[in-house]
């Protein structure tokens, strides 16, 4: 019976390897089949054109050369190897390109998330965990660069809780993880800020003896990664790019991925914050203060923007990964799990995943071809304006990068770090309505020749009473209207 019991153990071992792969080849293909609604946010147009921008000129962009507002404004790209990425995918395949390297971001996520949280509790749990987060993430799951810094995220915090789990300090082979980070997204900041609470949790649990000394290596540690992180083309400017847009003030409550969470209606992430508070309650989990302290964080950053939610999803259980261990103790690997046979099973088992994984993608590539979603890209609209050529034109936030990725200079786009606040707030305001006598204005200070903004906005209906404007075009998605020169006529001045 013991013999049996241990061969059991023995396969669940093997199986359990495979559990993080089975689970990111999952999210791959359901991603993959769902391509379409990652391409739903205009950024994704100038990410991919400053991606290419890089490529052609070998080189960075230092200053601004896609608006007609802010043209040589200082201003640094800190999404760089996202944005190369996302460029020569799309070169080489289309909008199919962007899709598969979200897919598979999302896919590493998962698979990373999965094999930490195994290391504390058992895999159905860890599964259950990760479906989770993907559906408190759905919303901000985008073809943009945070995506393809998702993974690096969840390693980066999982093996400092990994290292504090053990009451030891975090290994220097991990610092490239936060180069990369710095690379790829200006999320890295949030890595660099979690430094501090972990490092809490290792020194709190440790030996009296040891722990100023474990302290000090931690401290060594996160000057390291400050180091890290500036290892970018930018330096130590990387740094100042990525937290340029947390000085926004009022404007980030109208931009929605840094809108505060909105409980009017009932919604996955409230559930999920009152299911972590009924599960406390109910199963009387008791928590260290830096780890209650990580939670409060993650979940108040949560609740003020949402595009921080999927990192609550991913992190809180990182960091209530070991208390749920003990609280739910699964049964001990049996002796002989690891020998060279469960090793090789495991290889072919990853081999096959990753094949099906592929050819899957062939297939469905073959006869399904990803499109931008429409309210996005005022295609009819733009094609009348290249026919009139205006010098300057007045465009809707959401459209700015749709005209970058047609190589017209744009009033404003979705970098708004480069605007500042009360550019953005002033537009914003005289195109919604709440200040139409701005809009007038606006347009004269700019010598704007034709505005393009959205169908359904306050903004062409108040440029229908205006005097010495014109409405030309109309569709669903956008609207046109021109400056009238003085004899009456609708052409408007040519370059």
């Amino acid at each position: 019976m013991s013999l049996s019991f241990a061969n059991s153990i023995a396969v669940q071992s093997r199986a359990r390897a495979l559990v993080p792969l089975c689970v990111g080849a999952g999210a791959y293909l359901f991603y993959l089949f769902v391509g379409d609604t990652l391409l739903s946010d205009s950024d994704s147009f100038w990410q991919i054109k400053i991606g290419q921008w890089i490529l052609d000129h070998g080189a960075m962009p230092t200053t601004d050369f896609y608006s007609f507002t802010r043209t040589g404004a200082p201003w640094i790209s800190t999404s760089w190897l996202s944005q190369v990425l996302f460029a020569y995918s799309h070169a080489q395949w289309g909008w199919a390109g962007p899709v598969i390297i979200t897919a598979i971001g999302i896919a590493l996520t998962v698979a990373i998330f999965v094999y930490l949280l195994d290391a504390q509790i058992e895999a159905p749990r860890a599964v259950l965990f990760a479906m989770l987060a993907l559906l408190l993430s759905i919303h901000h799951v985008l073809a943009r660069p945070h995506i393809l810094a998702l993974p690096v995220m969840v390693a980066w915090v999982g093996l400092l809780m990994a290292a504090a789990d053990r009451r030891s300090a975090p290994s220097w082979y991990w610092l490239p993880l936060m180069a990369l980070w710095a690379n790829l997204h200006g999320g890295f900041v949030l890595g660099l800020a979690l430094i501090g609470p972990i490092s809490l949790e290792a020194v709190e649990h440790a030996e009296k003896g040891r722990r100023l000394r474990l302290f000090m290596r931690w401290v060594l540690f996160g000057v390291a990664a400050l180091i890290a992180s500036c290892c970018t083309p930018y330096g130590w400017r990387t740094l100042q790019g990525a937290t340029n847009i947390l000085g926004l003030g009022e404007l980030l409550s109208l931009i929605f991925e840094w809108m505060p969470a909105n409980f009017a209606t009932f919604n996955a992430f409230e559930g999920a914050l009152l299911g972590l508070i009924a599960f406390g309650y109910y199963r009387g989990l008791v928590l260290s203060a830096p780890r209650i302290f990580l939670i409060l964080f993650l979940t108040w950053s949560a609740l003020t923007h949402v595009r921080s939610i999927e990192a609550f999803a991913f992190l809180v259980p990182l960091v209530l990964a070991k208390p749920l261990g003990q609280m739910f103790p699964r049964p001990a690997d049996a002796t002989g799990a690891d020998r060279w046979p469960a090793r090789y099973v495991t290889i072919t088992g990853a081999l096959m995943i990753v094949a099906a994984s592929w050819t899957s993608t062939v297939l469905y590539m073959g006869h399904h071809r990803f499109t931008f979603t429409m309210n996005q890209t005022p295609v009819a609209a733009v094609d009348l304006l290249e026919k009139l050529k205006p010098q300057r034109i007045f465009n809707a936030y959401q459209f700015g990068g749709y005209l970058i990725s047609r190589d017209i200079p744009v009033f404003v786009d979705g970098r708004a770090e480069l605007y500042g606040e009360k550019f953005v707030m002033d537009f914003f305001k005289a195109t919604e309505g709440k200040k139409p006598e701005m809009l007038p204005r606006l347009l004269d200070e700019y010598k704007i020749d034709a505005t393009l903004l959205v169908a359904d906005a306050p903004g062409p209906q108040i440029l229908d009473q205006l005097k010495g404007w014109k409405r030309i075009y109309a569709d669903d998605i956008a609207v046109i209207h021109v400056r009238v020169p003085a004899d009456g006529a609708t052409a408007v001045p040519s370059k």
